[in-house]
């Protein structure tokens, strides 16, 4: 149910602003290079973007979801924003390819042929949560946006930090600095500090989440198993992910189980746990423990993990050692865990069930 909020009212006005500006911007003719070609030469600059922040459970993801939905642009894209740099970097690996086997002529640098080829199609593109805490990412970001801006694409985001936070203490932070530069001359960066987080509200859901570890959690997940799957056990199954496998150990009816140690504890990524949304419409994660200090790489993969997931609609069952606002209090990844926990929370509630991937 909506509710009026002044302040996300007032994101409301900026976002219907920048809708009547891309209207009165959309091509008249399906080509785009002409198109373009003209909006050269009369000069007339993009829209800015719109870059929209503020704590978890705000309502930021919803009102950018509204605002795609209406945009009257079909030369769009909508996508997480770990999900849509897994894509970007998949097509520089295989420009680069190419390149060394002369099948593409153009020896451009491939980071922007990637961006030209992302224009070609688009020039709206909305991102959910944007974040940066990988240095590969970080030292492409500058090429890449800088030649989408360039050629005229715009962008609409959302994140949990101002851009002058972004890649905050990360290595060689200097060398993206650029970057936040040309993300500020470019939007707009509004803040959504709602006083109230939303997901909390959420919490009448089945319980799908059991916490503290006991034989009787263990024994209520098995129970909500073969109610899913009808079945005990279900059966391994191999997933082939850029050239590796990822062995799901337990699976049946588009349903995964994993333990936390097979999905947290290994040497996994986003385009794993992608990979693992795009297969299965419900993951069972067994056994997540209380994280501290020294868990640094595994507390990373929870959170990207559970980005992947949520921004699928997966729907996720879990037997943890405590609640979600309590895995993990004390460590350098308290700022992002806390979107983790708030997202665990929805996770269990009926809305979030009913929705569909």
């Amino acid at each position: 149910m909506l509710t009026t909020d002044e302040r996300q009212l007032a994101v409301v006005r900026r976002l219907d602003e920048l809708c009547g500006q891309l209207a009165e911007r959309k091509p008249e003719n399906n080509g785009r290079f002409f198109s373009r070609l003209f909006a050269q030469e009369d000069n007339t600059p993009p829209p800015r973007g719109v870059y929209l922040w503020g704590d978890v459970g705000r309502g930021k993801t919803m009102l950018m979801d509204l605002f795609f939905d209406v945009v009257p642009v079909a030369e769009k894209r909508r996508d997480h924003f770990l999900s849509f740099m897994q894509s970007v970097h998949a097509e520089v690996f295989a420009i680069r390819q190419r390149q060394k086997t002369g099948q593409v002529w153009d020896d451009d640098d491939p980071i922007k042929l990637v961006a030209k080829q992302i224009a070609d199609k688009t020039w709206l593109l909305c991102f959910d949560e944007f974040q940066v805490t990988d240095i590969t990412d970080a030292m492409i970001l500058g090429r890449l946006f800088d030649t989408l801006f360039d050629l005229g694409v715009v962008v609409v985001t959302t994140s949990n930090r101002p851009p002058d936070d972004l890649y905050k203490d990360g290595l060689n932070r200097h060398a993206f600095l650029p970057f936040i530069k040309r993300f500020n001359r470019q939007m707009d960066v509004v803040a959504l500090d709602s006083a109230s987080d939303y997901r909390l509200g959420k919490l009448a859901g089945e319980q799908v989440y059991l916490a503290p570890l006991s034989k009787e959690a263990d024994i209520e997940l098995q129970k909500l198993w073969r109610q899913l799957t009808e079945t005990e056990t279900g059966q391994p199954q191999v997933l082939e992910i850029q050239g590796r496998e990822l062995v799901v150990p337990m699976a049946a009816r588009s349903v995964a189980r994993f333990s936390f140690g097979d999905l947290c504890e290994q040497p996994l990524g986003g385009a794993d746990y992608i990979a693992i949304a795009s297969n299965f419409k419900t993951v069972f994660i067994e056994h997540v423990p209380i994280l501290g200090r020294e868990q640094s790489n595994e507390v990373k993969r929870f959170i990207t993990l559970i980005d992947a997931f949520y921004d699928r609609s997966v729907k996720l069952v879990v037997s943890a050692d405590a609640m979600p606002e309590a895995l993990y209090t004390q460590g350098p990844h308290v700022f992002e865990f806390g979107r983790t926990a708030s997202r665990l929370v929805e996770m269990q509630s009926r809305q979030y069930w009913s929705k569909t991937s």
